[in-house]
């Protein structure tokens, strides 16, 4: 779901700027984010089963969405990641497959707490890949944690042109909602506007919007509060950053980016050969590893260096997953949302 600067194997990777070709059994067509490919994480899969890998980067769930709805029948991806609220309104509007269970065994390694999310119950439709939340990011020699209990604390005054917010109208959304005690999947037009209202009195405190690379401004210095997303927090930790991140008192969102096939997929015998494998422990653990969101594979976690899978800023513990909603689709309220966030960016 998110995104930041990595390279990718030149031999698995093609951006795809226009439609898909119709192929060939042993071609499968992935499309997903474009960190989730690191170098190499692909070659065994060609070495094994002799299927050739395209890989095109997933730049936005809704991209994803209006690129799918174009595509003719016989022209599609046969993989694609999207993440957790686009899996419910995708499957509702009929573009995703039927998963058959028994051609997907890597399910057992899976974690359960992953599974038979309410975006997807059952998982009819997707399986989990990694998993995500926001929380309020903060410079550990400048700032006081004990500052960012809730996420109101963005609203105080001394934080005047310092906030960086990820750039997404539902993030934004989300901290309001939760901030006025409201479901952050609300789809209600009067308590959207009281929370646009709640949002324009926070704007004057936001220097920045940036969902492309948000540790870089972290890392740079030039930011010392914000929301980020967990993994994003390890990377700055991992490039030097004095960073540490907070999941406020209310909760937080969370998401999953999910591995679906399109149901006009041209070879789904070979995406499902392709998920069981990217899914796989030692995938799995390779990927997470690279990009630090915490694998769905069960398995995999034993796998991966303690003082990652110890960091309560990554691995996000029980207690912050129990009082937290998870982000859901909110059907056609999702052009209000639109509505109000861009006018909130305009804002002065």
């Amino acid at each position: 779901m998110k995104k930041w600067a990595v390279v990718l194997s030149a031999a698995t990777l093609a951006f795809a700027s226009h439609s898909v070709m119709a192929k060939e059994g042993d071609t499968v067509y992935l499309y997903t984010w474009s960190e989730y490919v690191p170098e190499g994480l692909l070659d065994d899969f060609t070495k094994q089963t002799g299927i050739k890998v395209i890989v095109s980067s997933l730049e936005s769930n809704e991209t994803m969405y209006a690129k799918l709805k174009t595509m003719g029948k016989n022209q599609s991806y046969d993989v694609i990641a999207p993440t957790s609220y686009f899996v419910s309104k995708m499957a509702r509007e009929g573009m995703l497959k039927e998963l058959d269970h028994s051609k997907l065994p890597v399910l057992s390694e899976l974690d359960p707490q992953m599974l038979d999310r309410p975006f997807d119950k059952g998982n009819k439709y997707s399986v989990p890949q990694l998993f995500g939340a926001t929380g309020i990011a903060y410079n550990t020699e400048t700032q006081d944690p004990a500052n960012f209990q809730s996420w109101a604390d963005l609203w105080k005054p001394e934080f005047k042109d310092k906030l960086q917010l990820l750039d997404d109208p539902r993030e934004a959304f989300n901290i309001a909602l939760l901030k006025m005690g409201q479901d952050p999947n609300t789809q209600d037009p009067a308590i959207l506007k009281a929370a646009y209202e709640e949002l324009l009195k926070l704007r004057p405190n936001v220097l920045a919007f940036n969902s492309d690379n948000p540790s870089s401004s972290f890392i740079s210095g030039e930011v010392e509060v914000g929301t980020l997303w967990n993994g994003s927090v390890r990377i700055a930790k991992n490039e030097g950053a004095k960073i540490n991140m907070v999941y406020p008192k209310e909760g937080t969102p969370l998401w999953i980016d999910n591995l679906a096939i399109p149901v006009t997929s041209q070879n789904p015998e070979g995406a499902y050969k392709l998920i069981n494998y990217m899914l796989s422990a030692p995938v799995a653990a390779k990927l997470t590893e690279v990009i630090s969101y915490p694998t769905a594979n069960k398995v995999a976690l034993a796998q991966l260096p303690k003082d990652l899978v110890d960091d309560p800023a990554v691995f996000i513990r029980s207690e912050v997953i129990e009082k937290s909603p998870w982000q859901l689709d909110v059907g056609d309220a999702v052009e209000l949302y639109e509505k109000y966030y861009q006018e909130l960016k305009t804002a002065k």
